[in-house]
């Protein structure tokens, strides 16, 4: 069932946290996929960079505000197994090593990971395989050169019969151009390509301009002329994610809703074959809190609330080790944890700041909240925000922002909450897999009805929802919309059911720790992607492309 040879390029990778170079979602995702597929066995491989400087150390300044360090990582569970090779970037002939995982470190498939810091490269050509989504576009275009051009070349280097190639997002698309140069048939090359898109946002869906990306060797020497022709292109404008749908030969989005948008948004561009859906999902084995589940499978409730709170007070160890504030396990504690992005609103709850002050007063249904995840390094808006945030805290005991939110943090924070608080502009989150393995420690979703979350909640019965709102409305009207009635299901429904129903607010815990599985473990999208894109067969368009 699973023994077509496959490979799965992906620029990140969030496999373990000793193991630093993923940034959030897309990474904390394949390496859930990559731990499903090492437990079923499938004859798939991982290709990725070695980040020296990963994608960067989240820390404070002197006042508690954010500050983005860069510091060297180390790895020594990787082994140099004496492949080396050189792929041209910028006209000149780079050196890429490739190190290799074992599948018993950490329980994943055989995984491969290049780097370029090598003393026989000059330090420009170092500086590629550097730090993660690097800002200087260059330098980010030579690191998409190196994922797919190398990572293709590397499969031949080891020589590995590949039957399909997976791009995680397009960052590899440039592996396209190498087997066309191999093959001289681009409907050979489609019969091996599939393609995930991730996102809706602009961000994520990367335009250079041809001149720049044949300068940097992205179409590994092939004539403008012929990457227009099997690209599709009349312009000037490579669009990396309209180049991956049109040339592959399935597609997926990565939750119902995400592919709806999706068609939706590619749309008006021809040659684009419907985007299908396959939801995201998380790996349960190391995601899920097994003593939980033990006092879930036996019906002991008593156990099941004993020990949430163990885990609440484990979690409140690291609050207070970082913020000086101790935090009480008896209170509902609602946590926001994610990356910090304009449109995913980590302070929507603060919007009407007199009815949030009321909130953080009240001592009859106290509240605790905490905010952590990282922006990107160069969005100030969303820095901005997270240090907004980090300052608001200071004049409340009962709230505190963290930092370095990674696999560790992100774990102790899903275990240690009550409620995990989502709240994007519906529709520009295509999945949002945190609420997954929040839901996995007990955890209840209350969130915007975006995503994953419309296959998987229901109000009052395993979540909370916020209604949707009139998405042709100014943005701040929405905002405000979603704000108030935040603020009126947290109000009125959550803080009564938790300190007043016990029983009930119980039973929507065990009702989510239920519902999430199997549909949102990974084993069932690892499995999915096997049957879906790499047996499908070529679908085919309205006017094929050369």
């Amino acid at each position: 069932m699973y023994s077509k040879p496959a490979a799965y390029f992906s620029m990140e990778f969030g496999i373990h946290q000793p193991f630093k170079i993923y940034s959030g979602g897309l990474g904390f995702l394949a390496g859930s996929h990559m731990r499903s597929a090492y437990e079923l066995k499938q004859n798939l491989i991982g290709i990725g960079i070695f980040w020296k400087y990963g994608y960067y150390d989240q820390v404070r300044k002197g006042d508690k505000t954010m500050f983005t360090l860069f510091q060297e990582k180390l790895s020594s569970f990787l082994e140099d197994i004496g492949v080396t090779f050189s792929i041209p970037v910028n006209g000149h002939p780079v050196k890429v090593k490739a190190l290799y995982l074992k599948p018993e470190i950490f329980d994943t498939v055989p995984m491969f990971f290049l780097t370029t810091d090598l003393p026989e490269n000059d330090y420009l050509s170092q500086t590629i395989t550097h730090k993660l989504y690097d800002a200087n576009e260059l330098t980010r275009v030579a690191q998409y050169v190196l994922l797919g051009v190398g990572g293709a070349k590397l499969i031949d280097e080891l020589g590995l019969d590949i039957e399909t190639y997976h791009f995680n997002e397009a960052h590899a698309l440039s592996s396209v151009f190498y087997l066309y140069d191999k093959y001289k048939d681009i409907n050979k090359v489609r019969e091996k390509v599939v393609f995930t898109t991730h996102t809706p946002e602009k961000a994520g869906n990367e335009e250079h301009d041809f001149s720049l990306l044949e300068t940097m060797g992205f179409f590994y020497g092939l004539p403008l002329e012929k990457v227009h022709e099997i690209t599709g292109f009349e312009d000037e404008k490579f669009s990396h994610t309209v180049a991956a749908l049109r040339i592959a030969k399935i597609s997926n989005g990565v939750s119902k809703k995400h592919a709806e948008v999706a068609n939706e948004m590619w749309s008006s561009y021809d040659d684009i074959p419907e985007i299908i859906p396959i939801t995201n999902a998380q790996n349960k084995r190391y995601w899920a809190d097994k003593e939980l589940y033990n006092a879930l499978d036996l019906g002991d409730d008593q156990h099941l609330v004993e020990r949430k709170k163990e885990l609440k007070k484990e979690f409140f160890e690291h609050v207070a080790d970082q913020t000086g504030k101790l935090f009480d396990p008896d209170i509902l504690t609602i946590v926001w944890a994610r990356r910090f992005a304009g449109y995913k609103r980590a302070d929507l709850i603060t919007l009407h700041f007199e009815r949030f002050k009321e909130l953080m007063a009240n001592k009859d249904q106290p509240v605790q909240i905490i905010w952590a995840g990282k922006p990107y390094p160069q969005d100030y808006g969303a820095i901005t925000t997270f240090d907004n945030l980090v300052n608001m805290n200071k004049n409340f005991m009962n709230s505190a922002s963290l930092v370095g939110y990674e696999l560790t943090l992100s774990k102790l924070c899903k275990q240690g909450s009550d409620i995990w608080l989502n709240t994007p502009r519906i529709p520009r989150e295509a999945s949002g897999t945190s609420g997954m393995t929040a839901a996995m420690n007990g955890s209840v979703n209350f969130s915007t009805n975006d995503g994953w979350i419309l296959e998987f909640a229901k109000h009052q019965h395993n979540s909370f929802i916020i209604p949707e709102v009139d998405i042709s409305l100014p943005v701040t009207q929405q905002d405000k919309l979603d704000a108030t009635q935040l603020l009126d299901i947290l109000q009125n429904e959550i803080l009564p059911t938790y300190y007043n129903k016990p029983e009930e607010w119980n039973r929507i815990v065990k009702n989510s720790m239920t519902d999430v599985l199997p549909n949102f473990d990974s084993a069932r999208m690892a499995d999915e992607y096997y049957k879906k894109l790499y047996l499908a067969k070529i679908r085919k368009v309205e006017s094929q492309l050369a």
